[in-house]
């Protein structure tokens, strides 16, 4: 990571700790002002985050931040605030710049930036891939107080869009910085670090402090303070945690089961790959099941679907690949299933940190294969515990195999269907919803077998 000449030099020091003080009561305390209490207030923002705490003073006094913070820890808040108070003070254009690693989590910081901001007027723009790149230059060319953007995209705008240029840019966000660099985003970084001031307040959040996070650090930061909630890895503490132990071929039969016992909850399925996403997606939706994939494999516009409709409680199961696992925030979620076990032991981290989470209670449950006893015994050393069997009677999986295996040969029909589809269309995204109803001659017979879910 280039260094930025001398406040380059200037940020190798150490970070500052921030001193641990007495929890303020509300924003107020904080030192935030008014008009923005009351924008919390409205979006049911009553008391601050331990990360808010700590950041948000730090923040308003001019300093550099380096937050380090777990999943689900309102670390949106803790950099949104700050800047829109600096927004209040001098109100100018092109204001603030914050850089994430994924679309989702890209709109969800603009929605927030927006609610937050809405009695003062603030214009947020979205600059991510997936998305028509002339409708991204309009939107850039009528100047919005924040720009919410991935490093790809915006370097593409940076080089190609006439006009465009960050040159009066006030404060830098980087938000799950260690995730931006995990995913080969060096280069587009370091690029951003070159065209924007020097003179900037540079807030830099993440959930592990990575070599490369503190190579950043040195590169991007000026005598920061460093405003850290957890040291280690952790859950949290309202998260129940629980593991089963199965055959690998029975995995869908201790799925549907799952859900059927805790029926009326909200479920996210974590699943290692696209295809596996989709599969189980039409097997659930075969069962009866209000089923709905996220995977990288989806358009933007259908992700976002997927995603309001879970949000919108109108789907009961979202089944996810990794793309979800980190900073989203979906406030509903019961239950967390890692249907395949993460190969990453910190992936299980941010999986299982989208239940639980600002107070609420939730559960998680890891599948565990006769393939998977290594990396859950890694999972279990990185948390520091044990983890305790969920309750199951064996004798009603086994009486759920014959229609899950009837509902897998319907997915597998299905799945080939789509991929047909999907080629002779050249290409062309599929209609996932279309994909995932049931085909009316597949359904046609087998309407009263998929009932009794």
């Amino acid at each position: 990571m280039a260094a930025e000449g001398e406040s380059g030099k200037a940020a190798g020091l150490e970070a500052e700790e921030v001193p641990v003080v007495e929890e303020p009561r509300s924003f107020k305390d904080l030192g935030v002002t008014d008009v923005l209490c009351e924008a919390c207030d409205q979006l049911g923002w009553k008391v601050p985050t331990k990360i808010q705490v700590e950041a948000i003073p730090v923040a308003l006094q001019g300093r550099d931040i380096i937050g380090l913070a777990e999943t689900g820890s309102g670390k949106t808040g803790a950099f949104a605030l700050p800047i829109l108070q600096a927004l209040l003070d001098a109100p100018q254009r092109l204001f603030a710049l914050v850089l994430t690693p994924t679309r989702e989590l890209a709109f969800q910081i603009s929605e927030q930036f927006e609610a937050l901001g809405s009695s003062i007027g603030v214009h947020s723009a979205v600059i991510v891939g997936g998305i028509d790149s002339m409708s991204q230059s309009l939107a850039l060319a009528k100047k919005p107080h924040i720009i919410i953007a991935t490093p790809g995209r915006l370097v593409d705008h940076l080089e190609n869009t006439k006009g465009f240029n960050l040159r009066a840019l006030k404060f830098l966000v980087m938000d799950e910085a260690d995730r931006i660099l995990n995913m080969d985003f060096e280069t587009e970084v370091d690029k951003i670090l070159k065209v924007i001031p020097r003179d900037r307040k540079t807030f830099l959040f993440s959930a592990t402090m990575t070599k490369q996070v503190q190579k950043l650090q040195r590169a991007a930061l000026k005598n920061p303070v460093k405003c850290a909630v957890s040291s280690k890895y952790q859950t949290v503490e309202k998260l129940q945690q629980y593991y089963i132990f199965i055959p690998s071929k029975f995995k869908d039969s201790y799925l549907v089961y799952i859900l059927n016992e805790l029926a009326g909850n909200s479920f996210m399925v974590f699943c290692s790959t696209c295809n596996n996403t989709q599969r189980t997606a039409l097997l659930l939706r075969n069962l009866g099941f209000t089923a709905i994939p996220l995977h990288g494999q989806m358009s933007q516009n259908k992700r976002l679907g997927s995603l309001n409709k879970f949000k919108a409680k109108a789907r009961s199961v979202l089944l996810a690949t990794d793309v979800a696992s980190r900073g989203l925030d979906i406030p509903h979620v019961d239950v967390v299933i890692n249907f395949d076990i993460p190969t990453h032991s910190k992936d299980y981290i941010h999986r299982v940190g989208r239940t639980a989470r600002a107070g609420r209670s939730g559960k998680s449950i890891t599948f565990v294969t006769q393939y998977d006893v290594e990396l859950f015994q890694r999972i279990e050393h990185l948390i520091g515990k044990k983890l305790p069997a969920f309750p199951m009677q064996e004798e009603e999986v086994m009486m759920l195999t014959e229609r899950v295996a009837e509902a897998q040969r319907f997915a597998r029909m299905e799945l080939r269907e789509q991929g047909e589809k999907k080629r002779s269309r050249n290409g062309d995204d599929d209609d996932t919803e279309e994909a995932l109803g049931v085909r009316k001659k597949v359904a046609g017979g087998k309407k009263k077998k998929r009932k009794a879910f």
